[in-house]
């Protein structure tokens, strides 16, 4: 059973008629004995597109309550069940109610594809994942339903559903989309033309990238090289120098003279990393042709024209635009050129511009030399044996009374040369050679001393030694540079490594990042520079080593990251091949600069939500809770001070009973938010000494009903070190939350007990209890589990007893009472070697 196609009707905006297609589809597929279903349309009371469901088999939908709601959703067991060839799916980024079989509605349609069911769906251009922001700017409303773009890019056919926003607005007012309460509204927000014509304009590119992917799929199964001209795309070959503004604001004219057209800015980098290539020059060009709506691209390729022609039709351009050549010209000698080369082997279906600049034959200068990279030392070393080493081989061989033989004495010679061509490179080889064979002439073949040569027999041997000497000097040299590079490309791989690794491992410090680039390429300081604009002076976000700069200008090496971001080293001057690992480094010193600043910026936004969080409870407790017990008050008082009724004296003690136990509610409340307001604060500083548990906990309880509490605190426990005020506080709140949870009839039970060099308090109710997943809420401010039937609060008697005992060193957790209900658990320090003094006035049990 293979997979099921997936086709989407794509809109601009609600109400062009995506629903009404899908539908007509439908019909069509119906009528050519498809065997199609709707599965879930939403039609939105709109009276033309309820009537294209008649005539269609609809699948039964799913119903589920939600908060008291009921919804109805698209059942997805009864479609598999049902298995149709088509099934009709409305929109297809909708969130699923939860209890649904998955989340989002998109997630559904994947399993009926898997299911080899042929889906037809639809989707508006703001409901792509990609497109929310652009969409909020625009719209200046935030989609909360979205769908990822790859489940669009997807489908297997993806069709516009288009009309002018003049056209819609009709629509609209025509009552053909909302309802007439919705209609005013409607228009003078979302509906302008403006957003209608940006939203547009949207998914009209959406819909055109999507082709152009079509197209190079199909350009790529068919193997198809030739241009196919469907739209002008001008490629612009940049080599880094200064010009490169010229060819970039040239192909940009061209482009706009056709609708559609397309800039691809390109610079081709020998895989080397050799490069006469300006990098600042080139992050203003790659701005540049960003500005201009083009976009750039950095490509390896050693054969610049070969490189340039294959981006080309990769991707399917019509036109190359390149700059006059800023060679001189002798330096023609060394081959035609990239322009002429491009020009000759385009063939028939690119055009090639070349355009005239103020850099035409000013130079280019010579190629580095490959030697160059052996370093300094080596190369002087292999000349000084290339060309002093046969003169004191020679001067040896002619004072020295031994015939060696011609044979022998060109291998000695020969062995010279192999050293030269492993110690400098292949120069100093072949001029090791060419003097070789000049003295194996002059000393050592008659005639001696002289050029000519008697014997033809000699001079085949000369120039088989030259020949050889030379081979023997280009492998030499070839191997050295293939190991070169393998050292330098296996120190790239591991210095390429640790970066991912510091990636993947989340690394954030951006100090200990720019010390290894310090360390990694022997420079003196690193800074991370920034700026806010282009006209901005530069900041420092960070620099490691002595006398950083303050502006790249001032760096000996300057590394662009982005438009406002550079990586300044001073110290020494990079080589060219080393700037490909320094702009590793840069982007990720970028990407670290900027988790930085997300992970403050959450900081940040998390205590915000928490003070704010805080105030809104705050608001809700006094407007609500403080309000109460004021009520009361006031009630009771006008009751006092009215006229018009005598109020008895069993009345009056009521009536002022009734106040003094709201002002102690008010007392409570007030004082809590108080204790709540000095932890958040951190001016909680707790007077620590050593307190008998029986000296405070009984007067915790003095704010509960009698016989609400039975305490057991034996005689023989050790003191423990705590502020007395702060636990008789923390007792008083997490016994008064017992009680109020607990039934009427059973008491809270508080016991204490000794466990090693600590003591612990336990207040256990056998109220309904905490689920485990909701222990630790419970303690958060402003946090109220279930109903409390007697006695209210602002949430906040647990949040300040953890606080308080917290800030004493001690600890307090939940945990489940055996048979039902809460035990809280207050774990002190004790003090060790004391025990309390008998006292005949407090007895061993209490019941409150």
């Amino acid at each position: 059973m293979g997979r099921g196609k997936l086709r989407i009707y794509l809109g601009a905006a609600p109400g062009v008629g995506k629903t009404y297609a899908m539908l007509s589809e439908g019909h069509r597929r119906v009528e050519r004995g498809t065997d199609c279903v709707v599965a879930f349309v939403e039609h939105h009371d709109r009276p033309r597109t309820e009537v294209m469901l008649h005539g269609l088999e609809q699948v039964p939908r799913r119903t589920l309550a939600y908060r008291d709601t009921t919804f109805t959703e698209m059942d997805v067991d009864a479609v598999l069940a049902r298995k149709p060839a088509v099934a009709l799916v409305d929109e297809l980024a909708h969130t699923n109610v939860p209890g649904s079989r998955n989340g989002k509605r998109w997630q559904d349609i994947e399993e009926l594809l898997a299911a080899g069911v042929d889906v037809i769906s639809t989707v508006n251009i703001q409901h792509l994942e990609s497109l929310g922001d652009v969409v909020e700017s625009i719209t200046g409303v935030r989609q909360q339903e979205t769908v990822p773009d790859e489940v669009v890019r997807r489908a297997d056919q993806i069709e516009l559903v288009d009309m002018s926003p003049q056209a819609l607005r009709r629509r609209m007012a025509h009552g053909n989309i909302y309802k007439p309460d919705r209609i005013d509204a409607s228009l003078a927000n979302y509906f302008r033309p403006g957003n209608l014509t940006a939203l547009r304009e949207l998914a009209l590119l959406w819909t055109a990238d999507r082709v152009d992917e079509y197209l190079q799929q199909y350009r790529g199964e068919h193997n198809i090289r030739s241009t196919w001209q469907a739209r002008e795309r001008i490629v612009v070959g940049l080599t880094g120098g200064p010009e490169g503004r010229t060819l970039i604001r040239r192909a940009s004219r061209l482009a706009e003279k056709g609708a559609g057209g397309e800039v691809l800015a390109v610079y081709i980098a020998r895989s080397d990393g050799l490069t006469a290539a300006s990098p600042k020059e080139l992050a203003v060009q790659r701005t540049l042709v960003e500005d201009l709506g083009g976009t750039f691209h950095h490509v390896i390729g050693d054969d610049i024209p070969s490189g340039l022609l294959e981006f080309a039709r990769g991707v399917n351009a019509t036109q190359i635009v390149l700059g006059s050549s800023r060679r001189k010209t002798w330096q023609y000698m060394f081959g035609p050129g990239v322009g002429q080369t491009v020009a000759r082997e385009s063939g028939p279906d690119l055009d090639v511009h070349i355009v005239t600049h103020e850099e035409v034959a000013k130079g280019r200068g010579l190629p580095v030399t490959r030697g160059a990279r052996l370093g300094r030392p080596r190369i002087i070393w292999g000349w000084i044996v290339g060309i002093a080493g046969p003169g004191l081989l020679a001067l040896l061989l002619t004072h020295v009374d031994a015939d060696l033989g011609l044979a022998n004495d060109m291998l000695l010679f020969l062995a010279l040369t192999v050293a030269a061509a492993l110690l400098g490179g292949l120069m100093p080889a072949l001029a090791s050679a060419a003097f070789g064979s000049f003295l194996l002439n002059w000393f050592f073949t008659p005639p001696l001393h002289k050029v000519t040569i008697a014997d033809p027999k000699n001079i085949v041997a000369i120039a088989v030694f030259f020949g050889v000497a030379m081979s023997v000097a280009s492998v030499v040299d070839l191997a050295a540079r293939r190991t070169h590079q393998a050292a330098r490309l296996r120190a790239e791989a591991e210095t390429l490594s640790f970066l991912a690794g510091s990636v993947l491992r989340g690394e954030t410090s951006l100090e200990s990042l720019l010390e290894r680039v310090r360390e990694t390429f022997a420079m003196e300081s690193v800074a991370l520079l920034e700026r806010t604009s282009d006209v901005e002076p530069w900041t420092c976000a960070a620099n490691v080593g002595a006398h950083p700069v303050t502006r790249p200008e001032d760096a000996d090496v300057d590394m662009p990251v982005g438009e406002h971001l550079a990586l300044a080293l001073t110290g020494r001057v990079l080589p060219a091949e080393d700037r490909r690992v320094l702009g590793a480094f840069a982007a990720q010193a970028a990407v670290v600069l900027d988790r930085q600043r997300l992970v403050g910026e959450a900081e940040e936004a998390r205590k915000l939500a928490e003070g704010n969080k805080i105030r809104t409870s705050l608001l809700a407790a006094v407007s609500h809770d403080l309000r109460t017990p004021l009520a009361g008050i006031k009630a009771a008082v006008s009751s006092l001070r009215s006229d018009d009724i005598e109020w008895s004296e069993q009345d009056r003690a009521e009536l002022l009973e009734g106040i003094e136990d709201g002002a102690d509610r008010l007392d409570h409340l007030v004082g809590n938010l108080l204790d709540m307001s000095r932890l958040q604060t951190g001016t909680v500083t707790p007077l620590i000494r050593a307190i008998d548990l029986d000296e405070v906990v009984p007067m915790a309880l003095g704010g509960v009903p009698d016989g609400s509490a039975e305490l057991d605190i034996p005689e023989t426990l050790p003191m423990v070190e705590v502020d007395k005020g702060l636990l008789e506080r923390a007792v008083a709140n997490i016994v008064e939350n017992a009680v109020k949870y607990s039934p009427q009839d059973v008491p809270v039970a508080v016991s204490a007990s000794a466990l090693g060099n600590r003591v612990e308090l336990r207040v256990v109710d056998r109220g309904p209890g905490v689920p485990d997943e909701s222990k630790d809420g419970i303690f958060e401010p402003f946090q109220r589990f279930g109903d409390a039937p007697r006695g209210s609060g602002v949430g906040l008697g647990l949040a300040v007893a953890r606080g308080f005992v917290e800030a004493m060193g001690g600890t307090i957790t939940a945990e489940d009472t055996p048979g039902g209900g809460l035990t809280m658990t207050l774990t002190l320090k004790a003090v060790t070697g004391q025990r309390p003094p008998t006292a005949a006035d407090v007895p061993a049990r209490v019941t409150s």
